[in-house]
């Protein structure tokens, strides 16, 4: 095990490890009900404007750019706790939703189970 391997995995410092497209895995979870909401990418820019702001902020990788969840449908998601994983290359980003978080306008991005080919959704 290396140093900063070691360090990562057992010390007390933040040692984001993003990987060859300089991301992070982030998945978003509600505070209080723990219900996934969404996976999203965050690259260091990203990570940096969360934190400065208390506002979940992702890289896009279809725009190729910065953005703030809820940008344009005001639906922001406000961290109230980021989770580190292990190996730092993952994060639980615990938040409190003005909204759905989904695009389509479901609350969550899982909205859907799979049940043998078929898509039907969570509840039926």
């Amino acid at each position: 095990m290396s140093d900063d391997t070691g360090l990562r995995e057992q010390g007390t410092a933040f040692m984001p490890r993003f990987d060859a497209n300089g991301l992070l895995t982030a998945v978003a979870i509600d505070s209080l009900s723990a219900e996934i909401l969404m996976v999203a990418f965050m690259d260091a820019e990203a990570l940096a404007k969360t934190r400065e702001t208390g506002l979940a902020h992702f890289h896009s990788r279809s725009r190729g750019r910065l953005w703030m969840k809820g940008e344009s449908s005001g639906h922001v998601l406000r961290v109230e706790q980021i989770l580190v994983d292990c190996d730092q290359d993952a994060l639980v980003l615990k938040v409190t939703p003005a909204g759905p978080a989904c695009h389509t306008g479901e609350t969550s991005c899982f909205y859907r189970r799979l049940d043998g080919d078929v898509l039907l959704r969570v509840g039926s």
